[in-house]
């Protein structure tokens, strides 16, 4: 017996991350107001191995066939959602999920779907507020002194000719008074980090930058970031350094390795792509990137293409991993010290139609199930210029937004 899927078209909205309904809050996927945010559980499910991707596709079909599809709305990211956060190694567990009740919102375009035959669910505002919030911060899987004696090794490694850039990654833990409300903690980063993708997946929690994969009908997009450098605050000195960070060879070179692996791993299914000579600053927040938008149109005479297939071929980038990609894994296993999880891996939403929005999961913090502890993360591209306190100093920037946004709470 299939089950009936309603959207049906809604009137003006508060901001996403405002609105509640009975059921608590399960996803989201906001930037610049517009976005994705789910309710409930309808379905959920793992996915672990080298299979992964496929295997999640393979079960999003299977779900989507035993569903009765009522779309009034039509567009991206309209009917039945799956809100997908893949592990970073093949061999962690990756979430699938499907929610009850999905709200979204694209300029002045609303809608809500919903799973089952009842009446259209209620939606209230849930007016922004604080949490009195005690938190006791810790050390991470290693300590700093540590993790930057494992950038002189990576850097020496480099310098061997062992391989281009690794990227390596740190944590740090809080742990809170009281449960963490999450709905307060994404109002918190979409106000003060609006040009980033604000997201929620299985307690995994953050407000990433990097935009892995766009697919919408035949047109193709992945931002990439690579090349950082932080913010003082002062707008003639923060002008300065960007023009800094974009003339310097060090963070260009490792620019430019993580374009062309995004470039390369996109070729075979685009009957061309557009990949600019040069990229352009990003200001956020408190950082400035060196960014890159490469787009392409999918070639349709070839086999179709769907966003698992996309993923699978873009992850893991030289953002997030490194160049050559298996020898800067294996490094990445050897050297780190720490599992990443969810971390740097895939997360965003796919709909009915096989359109979707993917991100790199940055910036973020994986909550425990009693939702007073939290890991934060943050990772560094490490080339054969890097220095290890300026790649300490670039984490804990990394490591700020999450930091600000609970400690605001």
């Amino acid at each position: 017996m299939s089950t009936r899927i309603t959207t049906e078209i809604l009137g003006e909205l508060p901001r996403l991350s405002e609105v509640a309904t009975t059921s608590p809050l399960s996803t989201s996927w906001i930037r610049g107001g517009d976005g994705l945010i789910g309710f409930g559980k309808y379905k959920s499910h793992s996915v672990v191995g080298p299979k992964r991707f496929a295997e999640a596709s393979q079960w999003w079909r299977n779900e989507l066939s035993q569903l009765e599809i009522h779309n009034n709305v039509h567009g991206s990211g309209t009917g039945p959602i799956l809100f997908t956060s893949f592990s970073f190694l093949e061999n962690e567990e990756s979430e699938l999920i499907i929610p009850e009740v999905i709200v979204g919102r694209k300029g002045d375009k609303s809608w809500i779907t919903w799973v089952g035959s009842v009446q259209q669910p209620a939606l209230t505002s849930l007016i922004q507020n604080k949490q009195s919030l005690t938190l006791s911060w810790g050390a991470g899987s290693i300590s700093e002194e540590e993790w930057k004696n494992r950038v002189t090794r990576a850097v020496e490694r480099i310098k061997n000719g062992e391989l281009e850039k690794v990227v390596l990654a740190r944590d740090i833990s809080a742990i809170s008074n009281e449960a963490i409300d999450l709905q307060i903690l994404i109002q918190r980063l979409e106000a003060e980090y609006p040009s980033t993708w604000v997201f929620l997946v299985e307690s995994l929690v953050g407000a990433t930058p990097e935009l892995l994969v766009r697919l919408s009908k035949s047109l193709v997009t992945s931002r990439v970031l690579a090349g950082t450098i932080r913010k003082t605050g002062d707008e003639a000195k923060d002008l300065t350094l960007a023009a800094t960070l974009a003339k310097s060879s060090k963070d260009l070179e490792e620019h430019e390795y993580a374009v062309r692996s995004v470039a390369d791993a996109l070729a075979p299914f685009c009957s061309s792509t557009n990949v600019p000579e040069s990229p352009f600053v990003l200001h956020l927040s408190n950082v400035m990137h060196l960014a890159t938008d490469v787009t392409g149109v999918v070639n349709e005479s070839a086999t179709p293409v769907d966003m698992f297939t996309v993923m699978k071929a873009l992850h893991p980038s030289a953002a997030v991993c490194g160049t050559p990609t298996d020898d800067a894994r294996e490094m990445i296993n050897e050297i780190e010290g720490m599992k990443r999880g969810r971390y740097a891996g895939p997360v965003g939403w796919i709909d009915a139609r096989g359109d979707g929005e993917v991100g790199i999961a940055l910036r973020c913090g994986k909550l425990s199930s009693d939702k007073r502890t939290i890991r934060l993360f943050a990772g560094c591209g490490v080339v054969a210029g890097s220095n290890p306190e300026e790649e300490l100093a670039e984490s804990q920037a990394k490591l700020l937004p999450m930091r600000t946004a609970l400690i605001t709470l």
